[in-house]
């Protein structure tokens, strides 16, 4: 939410080219109508919204029982703005001018913890346990290697989104830097040949350069 139009479309086509699915609206009450009509992930929200602050908003949102991430965005960089931000019910709060790879990081931040704190996700026709540390298909196992099934979680968590190379190796293996980077690719293939044989209703897609996303079959 960004009362800046200019800016809401940069941001937008930045996060676009990122994977994520992107709704932009310029004011507090049609931020309110998309979130009771859409499924909405994360919100990143301007402070200075024209009829209901970013402050408000917050206040609302959380109010309304709703519990996905929200990122504050803002030029007033006082401490009290930001104490007053995050006990609106703000995340996480990022100070303009801010580079768009920081605001990427921290969405993608905010989206991880959230995603590990449901020890449960479905996709498809596969059930990933967090706290049993298992898969399974209309409740028969599938074997993963502890490896691979973190590699299965985290595409699952963020399904339809691309997860880069770099967040991968990062989140699964520790970092990039000393990883060769066609260990992934051979796990991937691994992972691949598991979720086709056990029937899953799921793929994982090669975005060539990039990375790799989960998405259902068609």
């Amino acid at each position: 939410m960004e009362d800046d139009l200019d800016m809401a479309r940069l941001l937008g086509r930045g996060l676009k080219a990122e994977g994520y699915e992107v709704t932009t609206v310029d004011n507090g009450v049609d931020a309110l109508i998309t979130l009771r009509d859409f499924t909405i992930d994360a919100l990143a929200v301007d402070v200075m919204l024209p009829g209901m602050s970013g402050f408000e908003l917050c206040r609302r949102v959380r109010e309304s029982g709703r519990t996905m991430p929200i990122l504050l965005l803002t030029a007033r960089d006082a401490v009290e703005d930001r104490v007053f931000g995050l006990d609106s019910g703000a995340d996480d709060y990022l100070t303009k001018p801010f580079a768009f790879a920081e605001l990427a990081a921290r969405l993608r931040a905010l989206l991880r913890r959230d995603a590990s704190a449901k020890p449960t996700v479905k996709v498809g026709k596969l059930t990933i346990d967090s706290l049993e540390h298992k898969a399974t298909v209309d409740g028969k196992a599938v074997a993963f290697s502890p490896r691979e099934f973190s590699l299965v979680r985290l595409l699952a968590t963020r399904a339809g989104e691309l997860v880069s190379r770099t967040d991968i190796l990062d989140e699964i293996w520790g970092g990039h830097e000393h990883i060769d980077q066609n260990v992934l690719d051979q796990y991937v293939s691994y992972v691949r040949r598991k979720l086709d044989a056990a029937g899953t209703g799921i793929r994982i897609a090669t975005v060539r350069g990039l990375g790799y996303k989960a998405v259902k079959k068609a």
